[in-house]
């Protein structure tokens, strides 16, 4: 089990919270789900000219950004992007955030509030660091240095453990393989570990390689804010028997 589900939507509703916030009727839920599709990928995969390049290649324009998360009012739509470079995607006094905020009220018809929330430890967090790993892989660094770069960093800041896993044809090769390297303890079908996990994917001459990180940050506390509504109605798991020692 622990290989075949995703962390994050195993959590998702009992210790971590959803990514999209809100409640709509029956009739319209598919469209404003697809909405937040929409939103999302378009910030994830705009591009823009590459100035390391001479403005002949491309790169993403808003890089390191971990997640997207939206909440809905009778109002408005309120995007909260989670970025470990605030800097790049706020421009200089605000005129990209600015400009970002009206091409996607173009883009859904709605009034959209974007909220900029700033990622300190970008080491910790699963999806930055498997997208690290891809651009190290992109230029053309030894797989083996990346994955352990990336391990030894995130060991540093102090996460239990690290699992990294990369598929595809690795250093070349003519078949493809899976390699992977654990550092410190990662239980997956553990529910109350907390563990974050990212997917990113390099592009190589030789084709595409898939990149897959799981952190484990320890166990989730019982008075954990994530997912309160979630746990709303539950019965209590605490023993009303009394043990003595």
């Amino acid at each position: 089990m622990g290989q075949k589900v995703n962390p994050i939507g195993f959590r998702t509703g009992i210790f971590l919270d959803w990514k999209s916030r809100w409640i709509a009727p029956k009739r319209e839920f598919a469209d404003l789900l697809l909405e937040d599709y929409k939103i999302r990928q378009y910030i994830l995969n705009r591009r823009e000219p590459s100035p390391e390049r001479g403005g002949r290649g491309e790169r993403r324009a808003y890089p390191m950004i971990s997640k997207i998360e939206i909440e809905r009012t009778r109002d408005e739509v309120r995007v909260i992007i989670f970025t470990a470079r605030p800097g790049v995607l706020i421009g200089a006094k605000g005129g990209r955030i600015e400009q970002l905020q009206q091409e996607l009220q173009e883009l859904t018809g709605r009034r959209i509030n974007l909220t900029i929330e700033e990622i300190t430890r970008p080491e910790l967090v699963a999806q930055l660091v498997a997208e690290s790993i891809a651009e190290e892989l992109e230029r053309r660094v030894s797989f083996r240095r990346a994955m352990k770069k990336a391990m030894d960093a995130a060991m540093a800041q102090g996460a239990k453990g690290i699992k990294v896993q990369l598929s595809g044809r690795l250093g070349g090769a003519e078949m493809s393989r899976r390699e992977k390297q654990i550092m410190g303890s990662v239980p997956l079908s553990t529910l109350r570990a907390n563990i974050d996990y990212g997917f990113a994917e390099a592009t190589i001459p030789q084709g595409q390689i898939g990149v897959q990180v799981w952190i484990y940050l320890g166990m989730f506390s019982e008075d954990d804010s994530h997912g309160l509504d979630a746990k709303t109605g539950q019965t209590s798991k605490k023993s009303k028997r009394a043990y003595k020692g």
